[in-house]
């Protein structure tokens, strides 16, 4: 008798012996690690993060290359409201297998986030958030804070003005966390270099649009520096409306206190000139940097600023965890997978070699002065800023001796 297909799927006793004849084999399933970029791809901030980070999460992809896993990754706008970031994740966890978030943005959706990612046990990976309660007060073993955060900001930008003459401040702060955030860590370095604070306005976030009102009160408390403790759209507002209230050519100095080079872009040299400010990396900064430039180039409509090129940092040692863990081990157990990263020094075009992460998930490298150049300085778009200063990786952040993280030892 001929077996055919037909007969034995027909016959219930031979069924059986199927297992024993010659079939194709199905294929294996590649594991899957999902990356969530959560953040703002529409408002005050989209400049700062939006687009642009998600083309550099997927640089960091391409760059690694197939170790034997597929990368998927989500997008999503929280249009910087922490119950829509929270409802977005647990979305992403509970039906969309999310791995890893990255970026977080506003402060506010940050802190939100932190809890219900270590709820999960997943992992989050914080870009373009400023706060640094995220590596004190509400730090968590499953969150790691690249790139920045209001203590590093103040200090370059704040310490340096204040030592350099701008003694006296007034502040323009957004009311919610972050501004709060920035004003407060900055007040402490004007103070502690021997300058005073005058005053401050704080203006309703994100409502404000038209800032004339906190500008002239700056303008009449006779403060030689307006620090502008807010960020993305409301900071180069701030900049436009006190050139055309002619606030700097009345002697009064601006500091950005966390300003970015698509700011100053979106400004122009024109007007932005002379503003001093702080990033942890510049495209033209040196050559590992200018060679990624060149790579991710032809996939973006702005250079990338320090926020976004933490995607591709943080991404690829995310990445580099995962291949060394394997996906199931990294998948299962997101506080593992953090303390694996802390554990492993950071090494990429962006940021450098020889980097690390702190026990309290502070991502640690250098921070480095510009001030902007004038027109006649700039040799094409994007030549925006000169390098004036640069503080070391291990004093740019917060001292852990100087901590309020519980996962930090006495």
């Amino acid at each position: 008798m001929t077996l055919t297909r037909r007969s034995l799927l027909g016959s219930a006793t031979v069924a059986a012996t199927a297992v024993a004849l010659p079939v194709p084999r199905a294929r294996a399933q590649r594991p899957v690690i999902r990356i969530g970029v959560m953040n703002d791809q529409s408002g005050t901030y989209r400049d700062v993060s939006g687009p642009t980070s998600v083309v550099c999460t997927r640089q960091a992809i391409a760059e690694f290359g197939d170790k034997g896993f597929d990368v998927e990754v989500l997008v999503a706008d929280h249009l910087n409201k922490p119950d829509v970031a929270v409802s977005l994740a647990k979305q992403w966890f509970d039906r969309d297998g999310v791995d890893v978030i990255q970026d977080g943005g506003a402060s506010s959706c940050a802190l939100a986030l932190t809890q219900i990612v270590r709820d999960k046990n997943k992992v989050f990976l914080s870009t373009s958030t400023a706060t640094s309660d995220l590596t004190g007060k509400a730090c968590t073993p499953n969150t790691i804070h690249w790139v920045l955060d209001t203590y590093m900001s103040s200090k370059s930008t704040a310490g340096a003005m204040t030592k350099h003459g701008g003694d006296s401040w007034f502040f323009i702060t957004a009311n919610y966390a972050f501004g709060q955030a920035l004003q407060r860590d900055a007040s402490k370095f004007v103070t502690d270099a021997g300058g005073k604070v005058l005053g401050a306005n704080t203006y309703p976030f994100p409502e404000t649009t038209d800032f004339s009102a906190a500008l002239v009160q700056g303008q009449a408390s006779k403060a030689k520096v307006l620090g502008l403790a807010n960020a993305g759209t409301d900071t180069v507002n701030c900049i436009k409306q006190a050139h055309e209230f002619g606030i700097t050519a009345g002697g009064q100095r601006l500091a950005a206190l966390l300003a970015y080079s698509t700011d100053i872009h979106a400004i122009g040299l024109d007007i932005a000139q002379g503003l001093v400010m702080s990033e942890s990396f510049y495209w033209d900064l040196n050559d590992r940097t200018r060679a990624w430039m060149q790579r991710i180039k032809p996939k973006v409509t702005q250079y990338p600023n320090s926020a976004q090129a933490g995607q591709y940092s943080s991404a690829l040692h995310y990445l580099k965890i995962v291949a060394q863990m394997g996906p199931a081990a990294a998948k299962a157990n997101g506080a593992a997978a953090v303390a694996a990263m802390k554990a492993m020094p950071t090494d990429d075009d962006c940021f450098g070699a020889n980097g690390r992460i702190r026990e309290d998930g502070r991502k640690i490298h250098p921070c480095y002065l510009f001030e902007v150049k004038k027109p006649s300085e700039s040799r094409q778009p994007w030549d925006l800023m000169r390098e004036i200063a640069v503080t070391p990786a291990e004093d740019a952040f917060r001292p852990l001796s100087d901590h309020a993280c519980p996962l930090v030892k006495a």
